[in-house]
């Protein structure tokens, strides 16, 4: 996937992650999913390992939450909202390489109910940022 074709209907991070949410609305009393972009993927390689945070913990906007390892790398997973952690993908940690397949759909990695939200980017505006 381009980085021109990334889907507009959530908010993107400068540290390659993506949350479930439109810049400048205000939140749901619901959780969001989070993930991380094509983009980053395509840096990091093929994916081996997940390190999310639990179930029921706290995450905080632009502080680490967790790890993702690939055959190149590890990188910091960092968390776009504040808020506590409602959901772990397992079938993501079971098997990263499907984040890798389809990291805007099936292979999101947790889900936060928000209270605060970090700096977050509209579709074009990451794509700005990614293309540099």
């Amino acid at each position: 996937m381009s980085v021109t074709a990334l889907p507009a209907d959530r908010a993107y991070t400068a540290e390659h992650e993506w949350v479930m949410l439109t810049p400048g609305t205000p939140f749901q009393d619901a959780p969001v999913r989070i993930g991380i972009t094509a983009v980053a993927i395509a840096a990091l390689g093929d994916l081996v390992y997940l390190d999310l945070p639990l179930v029921g913990g706290l995450v905080e906007a632009g502080a680490v939450c967790g790890e993702v390892e690939s055959t190149k790398a590890v990188s910091e997973l960092y968390s776009p909202v504040t808020g506590r952690v409602t959901l772990v993908n397992a079938a993501a940690v079971e098997d990263p390489n499907l984040v890798g397949a389809d990291p805007y759909g099936a292979g999101w990695l947790f889900a936060v109910l928000p209270t605060d939200a970090g700096e977050l980017l509209s579709a074009a505006q990451y794509a700005a940022l990614a293309e540099r």
